[in-house]
């Protein structure tokens, strides 16, 4: 199964530039998904590229902290902001991403709108 994620432009291009290796969620996908197309939202609003998954961490916050901090590309204030009130937490682990040269619109490409959080494709 694939999906596409609805990720902010700055952090889409820190994981198209092997800098960001893990990808932080609050929800997470009831299905087996193998494959990430990478929707950076406003002001770019396209597909701009995608990447396999590694593994999905699912641990408690101080754990996850720990197995991510170095390549998460955020800092602890935000990574304990981001996650506040939650019962579960979650970090993708990005593997062989891959830029686009042209960027998808994902209306016409993918046949979906964009995305709150991520969407399943077919």
């Amino acid at each position: 199964m694939k999906v596409i994620l609805s990720i902010k432009p700055y952090y889409a291009d820190k994981i198209l530039d092997w800098e960001k290796k893990y990808e932080l969620r609050k929800t997470i996908f009831k299905s087996k998904v193998t494959k990430v197309y990478i929707y950076a939202s406003a002001p770019i609003s396209k597909v701009i590229g995608e990447f396999e998954i590694d593994n999905i961490l699912c641990e408690d916050i101080s754990d996850l902290w720990k197995s991510t901090k170095d390549y998460s590309c955020v800092d602890r204030k935000f990574f304990k902001s981001y996650f506040s009130n939650k019962e579960k937490w979650y970090a993708i682990k990005v593997k062989k991403p891959k830029r686009y040269k042209s960027y998808l619109s994902i209306k016409e490409s993918f046949w979906v709108l964009p995305p709150q959080c991520f969407a399943y494709v077919k």
